[in-house]
Parts: structure tokens; sequence; C-alpha cells
């Protein structure tokens, strides 16, 4: 039998209720630990909620900034949309019949080697077109309209004569290459053409008044010139298509040769000069971006028209128009939203129509005519024909054709200008441009009548290198003027002051046209208290702008020198 002791019986309870306290100890550790687990699970799933909150609004703002830089982005297109117009009007002069003249003679004559010169010729004629949108902008006046305010009445009618001289040169291009254009198309007589480009006139007598209070239907103006100048770019992408021609070649006619400076280079050179940097151009520049300011500045309450215009009849209203104009000083705040805007719509503008149109023609006569010979406008409908297809040549007469009518109503605007801003003709309006244009048909009617078909293109390269020859004393001023800190300088505190006496006059029930001796006073001290901003051209422009005249100026006076001693320049 076994015998157990009491002790070794008792040592199972005691170790029993160690393990029991050891595992209630254990078990409350556990659960310690399982709380802290929890805890720091609970802790991990804060911060993946957080970090996933985060990554929500990083993505949300990352949305919310491509949809407000989109945004802006179309703003921006709306807002340059907006102010289309002014900029193609004026490349419109860049793309005439005296370009496709010289151009075609050029490309024939040096196939791709005068690109050069064309180049030069538009990079030029885009610094100046800035400086001429630039001061119609700040001064709210066309640079005819500054020349007689500034210049002495001797000089300004000089520059006048001058300046009529340029658009009677433009017009005698633009009236031949219509001329032409009709009578390879549809047999008219070339003194009937002349008179059929009369219609112009009557499109422009009908639609354009450069100081008119209705901005639609200045618009509706330049959306059909638009057409036309889309209609011939859509000629010459055609015309392109259906050649055969080496870029690199072209890009080797892009660098200067020495073909440039002998004496049929020379001519043909500052031909494409005359061609390109119109001097009309700079005038209508700077004119047709008032409508725009004057627009801006009355619906934001800078500006107002006389309350009593209402009350005259039309001529008399054309005549308060040209009078209000003069008095219009665009505010700091239309100038800063149209300035930028214009000056690159400009810009894209003379890159896509003149830059592009002017080397597309070099580039079709170089590939398809060089070594025909004399070519003109007249030959090259015939050698296009048989060189290519007779579509491709009225593909090319079409686009003379649409070119001419667009730019003979920019040259009328542009002479309307002119006539009204260097000399205030107290005459019907209506008479006035009338005047003025069939001052430039008879010049035009004489040419066809002495000439008829033989002999036109050198009229019509002659009225380029003409151009050329007025160009410095068109541009002398108009880089003069830009650098003149009394000329371009803006009333900063301007539009608060007009918004200020327009609410006063809406308030003023007294009678308007009584004044007294205070109220003029007050208006003097007001006016002593404005602040304006210099806003002519800097330093570097100006010098840049003066090298440009010294440059252009030169050459003409080579030009003269070889004519004069003897030498062919074909003038």
């Amino acid at each position: 039998m076994n015998y157990v002791r009491l002790d070794s019986i008792e040592q199972p309870a005691s170790r029993i209720n160690q393990i029991k306290h050891q595992l209630k100890h254990d078990n409350d550790n556990d659960n310690d630990n399982d709380n802290d687990n929890d805890n720091d699970n609970n802790d991990n799933g804060s911060i993946d909620r957080i970090n996933q909150s985060l990554n929500e609004r990083i993505i949300r703002n990352d949305l919310s900034i491509q949809q407000s830089n989109f945004q802006k982005i179309v703003q921006i297109l709306k807002k340059y949309i907006s102010h289309i117009g002014p900029g193609l009007i004026v490349s419109v002069s860049y793309l005439d019949p005296g370009n496709y003249s010289t151009a075609v003679i050029a490309g024939s004559s040096f196939k791709y080697k005068l690109l050069f010169s064309m180049l030069i010729s538009n990079i030029l004629a885009i610094f100046l077109q800035t400086l001429s949108i630039k001061l119609g902008i700040i001064t709210g006046l066309n640079l005819a309209q500054v020349c007689s305010k500034h210049l002495n009445k001797k000089l300004n009618l000089l520059v006048y004569i001058l300046a009529e001289l340029a658009i009677i040169a433009t017009d005698l291009s633009e009236v031949i290459g219509m001329a032409i254009a009709l009578n390879i198309l549809f047999k008219i007589p070339l003194i009937i053409g002349v008179i059929i480009t009369i219609v112009d006139v009557l499109i422009i007598l009908a639609f354009y008044n450069p100081n008119s209070k209705n901005f639609k239907i200045l618009r509706l103006l330049e959306l059909f010139i638009s057409i036309l100048v889309i209609l011939t770019i859509i000629c010459f992408l055609i015309e392109l298509s259906s050649i055969n021609f080496k870029i690199l070649d072209v890009l080797k006619g892009c660098l200067p040769s020495k073909e440039i400076f002998n004496n049929d280079g020379l001519y043909l050179s500052l031909a494409i000069l005359g061609a390109t940097v119109m001097p009309h151009s700079l005038y209508l520049g700077s004119g047709l971006v008032q409508p725009r300011l004057k627009e801006f500045d009355i619906q934001n309450g800078n500006y107002k028209f006389d309350k009593f215009d209402n009350l005259d009849n039309d001529d008399n209203n054309d005549n308060n128009d040209s009078n209000d104009d003069q008095d219009y000083k665009p505010s700091m705040m239309a100038i800063k939203e149209i300035m930028n805007f214009s000056i690159a719509e400009l810009i894209i503008s003379l890159i896509i129509v003149a830059i592009f149109a002017n080397c597309s023609i070099l580039i079709i006569s170089g590939s398809t005519l060089f070594g025909e010979g004399d070519t003109d406008l007249f030959t090259i409908y015939d050698l296009l024909s048989s060189h290519l297809s007779k579509f491709a040549g009225l593909i090319f007469i079409l686009a003379l054709l649409f070119s001419g009518q667009s730019a003979g109503l920019v040259c009328t605007m542009a002479g309307q200008m002119i006539s009204e801003g260097f000399i205030h003709w107290e005459i019907s309006p209506i008479i006035r441009r009338f005047l003025t244009r069939f001052l430039t048909i008879i010049p035009c009617f004489l040419v066809v009548l002495i000439f008829g078909s033989e002999g036109l293109s050198k009229v019509l390269n002659l009225s380029q290198v003409l151009l050329c020859l007025l160009l410095p004393f068109v541009s002398a001023p108009l880089i003069y003027f830009t650098n003149d800190s009394s000329v371009m300088r803006v009333e900063i505190n301007q539009s608060i002051e007009l918004t200020q006496i327009n609410r006063n006059n809406d308030d003023d029930n007294d009678d308007d046209f009584e004044f007294d001796i205070d109220d003029n006073s007050t208006i003097n001290d007001h006016e002593s208290n404005i602040i304006y901003k210099d806003m002519s051209n800097g330093k570097l422009v100006n010098i840049i702008g003066w090298i440009i005249w010294g440059i252009i100026s030169l050459l003409n006076f080579y030009l003269i020198w070889n004519w004069l001693i003897g030498n062919d320049v074909k003038f």
C-alpha cells in the first residue's frame, strides 16, 4: 500500500493557486497588450484615414488647379478671339497684287535666294507695326491725327502729300491686280475691270466709319475681310500641296547670299521691302484699335459720348464723331486690357498671313517658273496651267482676286484715315471719301489706257519701289512720336476722374451750358493733380527703330545713286 504525505497533497493545491494567480496576471498583461494593440491599430487606422483624406484633398486641389488653369486658358483664348480683327486687317496690307508681282519675279529670277529679303522685310514690318499699334492704343489717335496735332502746318502738309502718294501707289497695284484677275477669270476688259474695282468704295461707305458708335457694323466689316483672307490662305495651301520643292533648298534661301546685293537682286529686294512694309499700313494699324478701346471705356463707365449727338443729322454726326475722337483719351484700364492682346493678335496675323503667303508665292514661282525668263501676273497663269494643271493656275488667280479685293478695301480705309486725320475737310464725309478714291483711280485708269496688258508688271514693281522710297518719310514720324514722352503718356487716375465727372454730370440738374468761375477753377485744379505714366519707347527699342530707319534710307539712297549714274536697276 502506498502512503501519501499531507504536504505533498497540499503542494499541488497551492501550486494551482499560484498558477491561477499567474494566469490571471498573464491574462491581465495579455489584456493590456491587446488594449495596446487595439490602441496601436486605432492609431494606425487614424493615420490611414488622415493620409487618405490628405490624398483626396491633394487630388481635389490638383483637379481644381488643373480646372482653374484650363479656365484661365479658355478665358485668355476667349479674350484673344474677341480681339481678332485689327491685326488681321493690317496683315491684308502685306498681301496685295504688288506682293504677287514682286514675289513672282523674284522667284522666277533667283529661285529661293531672295527668301532672305522676304523674311527680313517681314521682321521689319512686324517691328514697325508694333510701334504703330502702340501709338494708337496709348494716344487714342491714329498716326495722321498725331501728325496733325503735333507737327507745324508746313511739315504736316508735306507728310500728308507723301502719305497720299503712298495711297495712290498702293491703290495702283490693287486696282491693276484686280483688273488682271477679272480679265483672266471672266475675260472682262482691263478698263472695265478698273471701273468695277470702285465697288469697294461703296462697301466702305456702307460699313466703315472709324469713329462710329455702332461697333457691330465694324465687326461685320472685319469678318468680311477675314473671310477673304482665309480664302486666300486656303488657295495657297492647295497650291503648295500640288508642287514639288526641296525643303533644304528653301532653307538655304532663307540665308543671305551675294545675289541679293547685285543690281537686279537689290532692286527686287527693295521692291519686296516696299511691297511688304507698306506705308499706308502704319496709318491703318494705329487707327483700327480705337473702336475697341472706346467700346471698353464706355462699358466700364470711363467715357461717355456727347448726350446731344442724337439731335444731329448723319453728316454732322460724322463730323462730331471725328471731333469726339480727337478728344478721346483711352484710360489706363483700357490700355492694359487691349495692349497685349492687340500686339499678340497683330504678330500672329502677320506671321500666318504676311510671312506664309508671301513666302508661298515666292516658293511657287521659284519651283515652277525659275529659268522661264520674264514673268508677270498674266504669264504666271499660263505657266502654272501648263506646268502643273489648269486647276493650279485657277487657284492662283482666285487667290489674287480675293487678296486684291481685301487689299483694296483696306487701302480705302487707310486713305480715309489719312485724309480725315491730316486735313479736316469741312465737306460731306461721303463726298470727301469719293474724292479720295477717285484721286487714286485716275492714275490707274490712265495706266490701263496707255499700257494695256503690256508693261503692267513693270508698273506694279515700280509702284512697290516708290512705296519703299516713301517709307522713311512715313516711318520717321512714327518712331519719333513713340519715343516722345509728352505724346506717349497716360493719365493713371483718368478712369476714376472720368467716372466721377460722369456721375456729377448725371446728378447735375442745372443747365449744362452754364458754368461759373468756381467750376472752371475746380476743373483746372483737378487737372493740375493728374498723374501721368510715361509709356514711350525704351532706349533699346528707340535705337533699333532708328537703325532700321537708317538701313532703309541708305538702301534707297544706294538705289537712286545707281540709277543716276546709269546702272540698270529697272527703275
